[in-house]
């Protein structure tokens, strides 16, 4: 490796990309091509950066199979940057095991990185979480251990392990502040802020507040009958019932939560839950049948019993109901929080993230569109959309979880 690759590559390194493209921008020779394309990516232009990787890989030769795996880890980072979910995943394990049998096991660790990071954003997490810990960041430099203990604080949000996600904030802040790079100790310092904002609503008999993180992992443990608007869930402090793929029954179970200790009329059941102006013994029916498979299958944690009005529900052992809902009262709140991060997203992509359909994704993104919260560029598959950070919130509370592996 000539000086000029040499001293482009540590420029990259401590976060100087002008840097960088000053001593490689006139060559394109294979490793100056992947350097200039490194470079690219972190100066924003994604389309160029990818562009010139790929140059790169094709100009390395058969013998240098490190290079082209390199090439490939690059080419992984970029797409994710691009929020291409559906990149395979495939060619980036491939390129990780080929680093890993050539001895660059800082570039594989990053590989790695890449895949958990990608797994977080689809909601896979226990998959995340698997990956995530066949990674010791003890050998690795200190930019690469920030992202690490940036991706197990990400983890420990999602997962409600607030003190674990604090700790590895702790040890980012001090990687970023070995490895001298401000975007970094920017990224951090973002992640940290997150932790101190609202994440989520309480209802509670009607009344209302804010929570942060902490205060909704101490309700995981307490002695409520918890209706989760996140995971849709009604759960206590042993047992859990999923109503995941079942909306209706859920919608049904955080009426009669909002109602309690009183029961709910038939009547606000139909209007609320069926959309019924007026509720006839169509909809009786109907609610009679719905009620009877939400009593079947919440029978672990609480009781429903029919009264003179309507319903009322009786927890098994919570002394209390709460329902936990969005810290927002938006209705696409998910797309919100998946944007939030300030990168072009297509609709693909989100629909991916959110495991919902391409239709039903973009539907909501022309709503959002027509009142001015989120913002269109591009057309056909070149279209991307984008929004500005939900204020004073944190977000991650909001994202998905993969409802197969979770």
């Amino acid at each position: 490796m000539d000086s000029m690759i040499s001293a482009a590559a540590r420029a990259l390194a401590a976060g100087d990309p002008l840097g960088a493209l000053n001593r490689v921008a006139l060559r394109d020779d294979a490793p100056a091509l992947a350097l200039r394309g490194i470079a690219m990516a972190q100066l924003g232009d994604l389309v160029r950066a990818r562009e010139l990787v790929r140059r790169a890989a094709r100009s390395f030769g058969p013998d240098e199979a490190m290079a082209r795996a390199r090439c490939v880890v690059a080419e992984g980072e970029i797409a994710l940057a691009a929020r291409e979910l559906r990149w395979p995943a495939q060619a980036l394990d491939a390129a990780r095991r080929t680093l890993e049998a050539h001895g660059d096991l800082v570039n594989a660790a990053h590989a790695r990185l890449l895949a958990v990071r990608r797994l977080l954003l689809i909601g896979h997490l226990d998959d995340a979480e698997r990956l995530l810990s066949r990674l010791d960041d003890g050998a690795l430099p200190p930019a690469s251990r920030v992202a690490h203990q940036l991706v197990r604080a990400g983890l420990g949000v999602r997962r409600l392990r607030i003190a674990t996600a604090r700790a590895a904030l702790a040890e980012a802040r001090h990687a970023a502040g070995l490895a001298g790079i401000p975007a970094l100790q920017a990224e951090v310092d973002r992640a940290a802020a997150m932790l101190d904002a609202p994440a989520a609503r309480l209802i509670t008999r009607g009344v209302r507040r804010l929570l942060l993180l902490e205060e909704v992992e101490a309700l995981q443990s307490s002695q409520a009958l918890i209706v989760d608007s996140f995971r849709y869930q009604v759960r206590d402090a042993t047992t859990t019932a999923s109503l995941s793929r079942r909306p209706v029954l859920f919608a049904l179970a955080r009426e009669l939560a909002h109602a309690w200790p009183d029961d709910a009329s038939r009547e606000e059941l139909c209007a609320r839950v069926f959309a019924a102006a007026t509720a006839d013994e169509s909809h009786r029916v109907r609610l009679r049948v719905e009620m009877g498979r939400l009593r079947g299958l919440l029978r672990t944690v609480a009781g429903i019993s029919a009264t003179a009005r309507g319903f009322r529900l009786s927890p098994r052992r919570a002394r209390t109901v709460a329902v936990l809902v969005r810290p927002v009262d938006e209705p696409h709140a998910e797309i919100l929080a998946v944007l939030a991060d300030g990168e072009a997203w297509s609709s693909s992509a989100l629909a991916e993230a959110l495991h919902a359909s391409q239709r039903t994704v973009q539907r909501s993104l022309d709503e959002l569109a027509t009142t001015g919260t989120v913002q269109r560029f591009g057309s056909g598959r070149a279209c991307r959309w984008t929004a500005p950070p939900i204020l004073a919130f944190t977000t991650a509370m909001l994202l998905p979880t993969s409802l197969l592996t979770d």
